[in-house]
């Protein structure tokens, strides 16, 4: 996923969590230690796959919000169990979906968290090893749930603090991103605080936008403006804002995103699941804008797989038109490149150069589904690859996934948290609804 886009038969040499080379080797270095090496002969390396949009806080949710329009979801299931959360069972749903994240290839996430105990989300973030940008959700406005509705500037002091704290941290593997979480329930006053304490930080932006009709009819009514617009008058738009979803945008919106270099956050599977409709990415990619993919949360999808969605990106687009609409090598890119721009670190990951921070997977293509070896190899892994075929993944050159099993924290105990802190998350918020 280079400038070229070229497929080699080489080796990769990493060195202090960085590439050092990329070529063919004798298997000297060039240093005095005897290096580390995986055999990767006859396997794939690629660059990790970046998902930019994520719920960590709602993995635990999986299961117990299906088969509703996104309204009565976020009403009747998503909200009353985020109110419900502690600091044991963010831990506890960061780490299953962390878990499930780089088991299946995923390096990089840009995840939105609730408006409660977001620093126990990090320190799972920062104990298993995932690259993750994460941030506090926001909600000020009276239309919120008063049980997630916070004072404006409570919610921005806690924000603030947990980006001083955070940010940057754990060698820069571990970033804070501002997290409004969309238009309807955030007041301005907020959002332009936002976009202010954002750009002294050097932090991204990461909200919602234009998934619903009803969306943008309430922001119409509420402002006066279109969505896209008026994220744009409060600040939220350009590089440095991540929209998650924009299936309801216009040819007008697709060349004001465009220009602003907005990143916009395509979810197929979780649009295709809450009946939210199908985003107009050809348009998006050929208007010059910039799109990410992410799988959102697990309650709307219900995988955190990231081949899932590359196939689904390119899949979806083709009824409407053509079978040569977003082909397979534009899907990878969305995952990899397309993301690294979503998180702001396309100077750092997304593809494999000298220079560039050790992201990297390894899949075994040796399965039926990805026969026969002599088909084409991006086609193999957009079309045919599944998460189980990853056999290696490193982040910042540290070995987190080896031989298919996790290395940074104990499976079962994973399971066993999450399996806890769920039925008790049941019990307090559903079970009396």
């Amino acid at each position: 996923m280079d400038g070229t886009r070229r497929v080699l038969d080489a080796d990769v040499l990493v060195e202090n969590g960085r590439i050092k080379a990329v070529g063919r080797s004798d298997g000297r270095t060039g240093g005095r230690s005897k290096p580390t090496t995986i055999d990767c002969s006859g396997l794939v390396v690629l660059p990790g796959l970046v998902q930019a949009h994520i719920h960590l806080c709602q993995t635990l949710f999986r299961g117990l919000a299906d088969d509703l329009s996104l309204e009565a979801w976020l009403a009747k299931r998503i909200w009353p169990l985020e109110a419900a959360h502690t600091e044991a069972s963010i831990h506890a749903s960061a780490m299953l979906g962390a878990a499930e994240l780089l088991l299946g290839g995923t390096t990089a996430i840009l995840d939105m968290e609730t408006v409660c105990h977001t620093d126990a989300a990090f320190e799972a973030l920062e104990a298993i090893g995932i690259r993750a940008t994460a941030g506090k959700c926001l909600m000020d406005s009276q239309s919120s749930p008063a049980a997630l509705r916070e004072r404006t500037d409570t919610a921005l002091a806690e924000s603030a603090d947990l980006c001083a704290k955070w940010h940057e941290s754990a060698g820069g593997r571990l970033r804070y991103c501002f997290a409004p979480r969309f238009a309807p329930s955030c007041t301005g006053a907020l959002l332009r605080a936002v976009s202010d304490l954002a750009e002294k930080a050097g932090a991204m932006i990461h909200t919602h936008a234009a998934e619903t009709p009803l969306e943008l009819d309430t922001v119409k009514r509420e402002t006066g403006h279109d969505e896209i617009a008026y994220l744009d008058s409060v600040g939220i738009s350009g590089p440095g804002a991540a929209l998650a979803h924009c299936v309801w945008v216009d040819k007008d919106d697709i060349q004001v995103l465009a220009r602003q270099r907005t990143n916009i956050v395509h979810c197929p599977s979780s649009n295709l699941k809450l009946g939210s409709g199908i985003a107009p990415i050809p348009e998006m990619l050929d208007a010059g804008c910039r799109v990410a993919i992410g799988a959102d949360g697990a309650p709307c999808n219900n995988r955190l797989d990231a081949f899932d969605e590359m196939r689904l990106a390119a899949l979806i687009q083709k009824p409407r038109l053509g079978p040569d609409a977003l082909p397979a090598a534009q899907a990878l890119e969305l995952a990899t490149l397309g993301g690294a721009k979503a998180l702001g670190l396309e100077t750092e990951i997304g593809s494999i150069e000298a220079g560039k921070c050790a992201d990297l997977i390894v899949l075994d293509l040796e399965g039926l589904h990805a026969q026969p070896e002599a088909a084409d190899l991006i086609s193999r892994i957009v079309y045919s690859a599944r998460a189980a075929d990853v056999r290696h993944v490193i982040v910042d050159g540290c070995v987190v996934v080896r031989d298919g099993e996790l290395q940074t924290a104990d499976v079962a105990k994973i399971r066993r948290d999450a399996n806890r802190e769920a039925n008790a998350l049941r019990a307090k918020a559903l079970d009396r609804l």
